[in-house]
């Protein structure tokens, strides 16, 4: 921020400032079917998706009157089930139950070597390869039902730079982009990287999966162990990444379809200063940048649960009445 004009800094904080007033005063429900509710269950379903051969393991959840779909994008460490459809008994915590009750279907991708998805024949996952992925998935979901508009992509943590990386190369495949939790610097410059020979394939552990939780009492410990529960099982082994230098094609004056930057008020992982580059830089008029009171680099599980959907759908309900 130091080498902001005083000027640009106040553009930015003032657009925070207006998002927490509308979100506090002003925001209606989003335009969804009024018998739903954040605590509606839907059917899980594994599909498989070939992508050059490669089979895709992409989970879904069904709305049945659902109209709009969604592909959410897990992080570096854990797949999409632990991450976004974590089931406790007693506590509301599925990303994906919370958007089919606010009317959308849902997907969620395990990337290569995740969850149920192989890994393939390098035993290494790039960010190229996982670009040209969701863009096969994102395909594939367009063409599952007669939508009334393109998948809307949504990225979290390292799935935040795959989907930033793969909006900027097919605009054309997507709606809008979500990027929670984002972390890298704009100005960030990796090194190059040369196709490493034998990946480690290291176990991961518990104290990894529980990590992500910083904020004090913004999740019961019960939720805690059930993630942990549910990550260990789904990833025993941590997924081995290479080429980071990949990332350096990421340019956020590219991205021209509408954006939304979600950012936990407490997230290490991702600080202001990267969010205020992030948002001024983007190429798209349609953009947003919403702090989520209260939430670390796992808001959508934790107590602002319910505040994070709502910006969420209340920014998706802005671009349909925009595409209208």
């Amino acid at each position: 921020m130091k080498n902001k004009r005083p000027t640009e800094i106040f553009k930015i904080y003032l657009l925070i400032s207006v998002g927490f007033l509308l979100l506090n005063f002003g925001c209606q429900s989003p335009k969804t079917n009024p018998s739903t509710s954040l605590k509606a269950k839907s059917e899980l379903i594994k599909n498989t998706v070939l992508a050059d051969g490669h089979p895709i393991a992409v989970w879904s959840k069904s709305n049945s009157n659902a109209t709009e779909a969604i592909l959410l994008v897990h992080g570096r460490t854990w797949s999409a089930l632990p991450d976004f459809d974590l089931q406790v008994e007693g506590e509301d915590l599925s990303l994906m139950d919370g958007l089919v009750a606010k009317g959308y279907t849902v997907y969620a991708i395990d990337g290569r070597g995740y969850g149920a998805t192989p890994r393939d024949s390098t035993g290494w996952f790039t960010p190229d390869r996982a670009a040209k992925d969701l863009t096969i998935v994102l395909e594939w979901i367009s063409k599952q039902k007669e939508w009334k508009s393109l998948p809307h992509l949504f990225g979290w943590s390292m799935g935040s730079t795959i989907s930033q990386l793969t909006a900027q190369r097919n605009p054309e495949l997507v709606s809008s982009l979500t990027l929670f939790g984002y972390w890298k610097d704009s100005d960030q410059v990796f090194p190059s990287e040369s196709e490493a020979t034998e990946p480690a394939m290291t176990p991961t552990t518990a104290e990894a999966a529980a990590s992500d939780f910083i904020v004090p009492g913004s999740i019961s410990q019960k939720a805690i162990d059930g993630y942990v529960k549910a990550a260990l099982k789904a990833d025993p082994i941590r997924v081995d990444m290479n080429r980071y230098d990949q990332f350096n094609e990421l340019d956020p004056a590219k991205i021209m379809v509408p954006t939304l930057i979600l950012q936990g008020e407490f997230d290490p992982i991702g600080p202001t200063a990267t969010q205020a580059k992030l948002f001024t830089r983007l190429g798209t008029a349609h953009k947003q940048w919403i702090v989520i009171p209260g939430g670390d680099h796992a808001a959508f599980m934790e107590r602002p649960r319910a505040y994070f959907i709502n910006s969420l759908v209340n920014f998706l309900v802005s671009i349909s009445d925009i595409e209208k």
